[in-house]
């Protein structure tokens, strides 16, 4: 007979997992540091977002509609699709771990790229599943590697396209094969977090993907677009899905402001072009501006880019971030991703990237 527990013990594999760890947030206590770690909002909310915030201030003793239906429809009509097939949750956070609790069981396995969302592993492993890592090929998404990865007991495969914290991403086609490889039981998260900043041509953002497929899900988040504060994301899905994870979602899982900002923030689409064009233009001026001079930039449709850093004493990627800290420009390190010599950098304002590049110039001495 065992000896009697004197407390709590967790599940098995929780006190396995690693807790997620966020960007910084302060710097070196100037008091006027740049924020350049999260890759939120270089333009800030949309104002229309904020206004429907502050409407429903005089309302907070009242409970959230519980299926969050004007902001379905609202995603519905803007992204021509049935509001009947999607879910609200408390960021693509809570969406993300609503699927993988619905889908996969002890022993079973998840299949994530290399570089790929730190989230995964963890909700992977809370779930008692574990985690499947597909080695990329030059910091991208090998669907061939995915496939290898795959096994009977592969239950999800995860993929963030574009990638956080890479940039890069597969196109429709890419995503059309990656699909066709998989076993029908299989189910593909696409997790397009980043959708909005993406300015290439030959992206899918996976709409049609799932319209044509039972074992596909396409998860979006408004954290990206300027109300990250409000915590609301969403997927859209066959509704067989939508039925299963309804049955565990919380009540009331979305606030009644976070519902109203997003709502209007989906509508106003003059903003989220604003906010794609700001992007686009300084994304590209900083992956010109530090290019070479012994940096390397990856190629980014993120609102972010991951800057590689030589192995030279002094001039590691550590030594740049004490150097941008100085200056109170607070970016993200990638050791946790297994990218010791990068640095994520989101993109900010126009005076903030020309800091960014005229300290990491003055860094390397060029």
């Amino acid at each position: 007979m065992s000896a009697p527990l004197d407390k709590p013990i967790p599940q098995p594999g929780i006190l396995e997992i690693a807790p997620y760890v966020p960007g910084r947030s302060k710097g070196l206590g100037k008091g006027t540091e740049i924020k350049l770690s999260a890759n939120e909002s270089p333009l800030g909310a949309s104002p229309k977002a904020v206004a429907a915030y502050r409407d429903v201030a005089e309302r907070l003793e009242i409970y959230p509609e519980g299926s969050s239906r004007a902001l379905r429809e609202a995603l519905g009509e803007v992204h021509g699709i049935d509001p009947e097939r999607i879910v609200v949750g408390a960021g693509s956070g809570e969406i993300l771990q609503l699927l993988t609790q619905v889908y996969v069981g002890v022993g079973d396995e998840a299949v994530m790229s290399q570089y790929g969302f730190m989230t995964y592993p963890i909700i992977t492993r809370s779930a008692g599943g574990v985690p499947v890592v597909a080695p990329e090929t030059d910091y991208r998404a090998d669907i061939s590697a995915i496939l290898a990865s795959v096994t009977e007991r592969t239950k999800i495969v995860f993929l963030a396209n574009p990638n956080n914290p890479t940039g890069t991403y597969l196109n429709a086609e890419e995503l059309d094969r990656l699909h066709a490889g998989l076993p029908s039981h299989v189910l593909l998260i696409i997790d397009s977090a980043y959708a909005e900043y993406v300015t290439a041509e030959d992206y899918g953002v996976g709409i049609s993907l799932v319209e044509r497929s039972e074992n596909v899900v396409m998860v979006r988040t408004f954290s990206k677009v300027g109300i990250a504060a409000t915590r609301v994301g969403w997927f859209y899905g066959p509704s067989h899905i939508v039925d299963a994870v309804n049955r565990i979602r919380p009540p009331f899982n979305v606030s009644v402001p976070g519902q109203a900002a997003a709502e209007a923030a989906a509508r106003d689409l003059a903003f989220t072009h604003r906010l794609r064009d700001h992007n686009a233009k300084w994304r590209e001026w900083l992956t010109a501006a530090l290019s070479g001079n012994r940096m390397r930039v990856l190629p980014s449709q993120g609102n972010f880019v991951l800057v590689l850093f030589p192995d030279i004493p002094g001039k590691t990627a550590a030594d740049a971030n004490r150097a941008l800290l100085d200056a109170g420009l607070i970016v993200r390190e990638m050791g946790g991703y297994g990218i010791p010599d990068g640095l994520r950098i989101s993109i900010g304002s126009e005076a903030a990237m020309r800091a960014v590049a005229q300290c990491l110039k003055d860094f390397m001495n060029v």
